[in-house]
């Protein structure tokens, strides 16, 4: 957020840990503030070339992840998938019969990419049991659902078809998502790590001991993790204005320890008669209010009054982002 990269869109994912996208434009949107000359068709072709792919994965949320990070994340994400439907729903249905449609389901999948519409109504299923199936199979959301195009993330293709076999187990799943999120969140606390990845604390510090990890004290005594060789910023260092959407992961409970949201404003942001959050700006590294597209206008609702000497680039950011929603 510093300064935009400049790479390929599959290694930028990459090194974010995943990209949200519960809604398609605010994916858009998160690679176009960190991404220098990003261009809306960019992401799009990544995904049609299937270098970025897009998939419930973490914390049972749509994420865009790259092709070769996809089988490691899913791996190491199943089981809390599973586990997490299972408290909320799992005393509604029989476990069995869960796993024989989703068996089911895959044979659906067989011949291609098919809408939900389509195997909710074949499997003859509701919402809820549909959100447990999808956990025992994987899945892939197949362009052109899912994209600025096409925003509902609605046609459903095998991920053995789509993305290629799994070769891959947890121990090396759990060892690249750890990673990935030191990466681009890091220095981080064991808890922070635990809210990102829902591992359980004795297989994150089974991790940890794997990777090469140096700690640190934070200001308020906390032990803080990261990546030997981890680039580390000095705190006086200017941030410049940068617009982000909804459900963007530098604002979600894992990345509090960032700073970037004072807690203060977080109930402005998330709440219950908010699920979706609200689009946010930032200025000097803090989120400073909120922001809407209106006729092709992009309005800010400010928190507090915005410095003097930080209103002309916010300004120029905020042009830039409207001819960039054009």
């Amino acid at each position: 957020m510093l300064e935009r990269a400049v790479m390929p869109l599959h290694r930028v994912v990459e090194r974010l840990a995943g990209v949200q996208a519960q809604y398609a434009p605010s994916a858009y949107i998160g690679l176009w503030s960190r991404v220098g000359g990003f261009e809306r068709d960019a992401l799009t072709r990544s995904l049609q070339r299937r270098s970025v792919i897009q998939a419930t994965v973490m914390r049972g949320t749509i994420h865009l992840v790259s092709k070769r990070d996809f089988w490691p994340l899913a791996e190491v994400s199943r089981h809390s998938r599973q586990q997490g439907w299972l408290r909320v729903f799992g005393k509604g249905y029989d476990l069995e019969r869960v796993r024989s449609l989703a068996s089911e389901l895959a044979g659906l999948l067989a011949g291609g990419p098919v809408k939900r519409k389509e195997l909710v109504e074949s499997l003859g299923i509701d919402s809820d049991l549909w959100n447990g199936v999808v956990n025992w199979v994987d899945l892939v959301r197949v362009p052109p659902s899912g994209t600025w195009e096409s925003r509902r993330a609605d046609l459903y293709g095998l991920a053995t078809e789509w993305v290629g076999p799994n070769e891959v187990d947890e121990i090396t799943g759990r060892d690249l998502l750890v990673r990935r999120y030191l990466t681009g969140f890091g220095p981080a606390s064991r808890q922070d790590i635990r809210a990102f990845t829902l591992l359980p604390l004795e297989l994150i510090d089974e991790t940890l001991d794997r990777l090469r990890t140096r700690r640190l004290i934070s200001d308020h005594g906390v032990e803080l993790l990261d990546l030997r060789g981890a680039p580390m910023v000095d705190a006086d260092v200017p941030a410049p204005p940068r617009f982000i959407g909804n459900w963007d992961a530098l604002l979600l409970a894992h990345a509090r320890g960032s700073g970037v949201l004072a807690e203060e404003h977080r109930t402005r942001i998330f709440h219950t008669k908010a699920p979706h959050s609200y689009a946010t700006f930032l200025v000097d590294g803090s989120v400073r209010g909120t922001w809407r597209e209106e006729g092709g206008t992009v309005v800010v609702d400010e928190f507090e009054p915005i410095p003097r000497r930080f209103r002309a680039e916010l300004d120029a950011e905020r042009e830039r982002l409207e001819t960039f929603l054009r």
